[in-house]
């Protein structure tokens, strides 16, 4: 799991292309205008958000409303009471915790305050949502900053995306490697985890980072762990097991958990409904 590393090298700001096939627009000799199918967003910090010991992002569903309290995603084991065991599931838990927004450029645009725990586990995913004690229209009204949009949609293998880590104020890019039938760290399990190519070298203090495809702009997973020593299972170590069992362990290799379920278990008000048709996020 990707915690802070104390003495880390700190903040540098990457904006390089992935690693995968280095289908990069074919450099035409007369740089003409940027050609139009070109979609790709540009991705910044703006809406991101730094916690005591992790990054997250100040996140709004297809359905929510400018009225809706805010929510904010970040991991699972990032929790404030500390790291929910295998099968456990916090549902509506009163917190105080607060968060350090940010701007385009990683400056610090104010301070968002969580009214309680929505949902959070480590069992299947990684992940925790808050609601905060603020709306989207309060928080664009004091601060002028937009949240991230959560695609509904599930990522493709071969997308660019970005990983945005508030805590570090850094930016990671590369693309989707594939797709994990189950990742396997310590005690914990993850379904469909998403393999990131080399590039997103995350470290330490990047839990939690909105990983963002770069066509939509859209938020399509939430960072959370990498392989650091070679080690097979272990923490900060996790392997991926196969529908057959198999154990693959990849060295320097990074994760996240993929967040277009979290669509179908949200209602009216924002509210996290784990009944709702379609919503697969363990329940209590």
């Amino acid at each position: 799991m990707r915690r802070p590393l104390v003495g880390a090298l700190a903040t540098l700001l990457l904006t390089g292309a992935g690693t995968a096939t280095a289908v990069a627009a074919p450099s035409a000799p007369a740089p003409a205008p940027a050609p139009a199918k070109s979609t790709a967003k540009a991705v910044d910090f703006a809406g991101t958000v730094a916690l005591s010991n992790c990054s997250g992002s100040l996140i709004r569903l297809p359905s929510s409303a400018d009225n809706d309290p805010a929510l904010v995603l970040t991991n699972g084991h990032c929790l404030e009471t500390g790291m929910p065991g295998p099968g456990d599931v916090v549902v509506d838990q009163p917190s105080s915790r607060t968060f350090s927004l940010l701007n385009s450029t990683a400056g610090k645009a104010g301070t968002l305050r969580a009214s309680k725990v929505a949902y959070a586990t480590m069992t299947d995913t990684d992940v925790t949502l808050y609601q905060l004690n603020s709306t989207y229209a309060q928080i664009k009204k004091n601060y002028r900053i937009d949240a991230l949009n959560l695609s509904a949609d599930r990522p493709a293998a071969g997308t660019a995306i970005k990983v945005v880590s508030g805590y570090w104020k850094k930016i990671y890019s590369c693309n989707v490697d594939g797709f994990v039938h189950e990742l396997h760290e310590g005690d914990w399990v993850w379904k469909d985890s998403l393999r990131y190519t080399p590039s997103c070298n995350t470290i330490g203090g990047t839990s939690g980072s909105p990983v963002v495809d770069v066509n939509t702009g859209k938020v399509v997973a939430v960072n959370n762990t990498g392989n650091e020593n070679g080690e097979r299972c272990t923490e900060n170590n996790p392997c991926e097991v196969d529908e057959n069992g198999n154990v693959t362990v990849r060295k320097g290799i990074n994760y996240a958990e993929q967040t277009y379920g979290i669509a179908k278990c949200i209602t009216k008000g924002n509210r996290v409904d784990l009944s709702l048709d379609g919503c697969a996020l363990p329940k209590p």
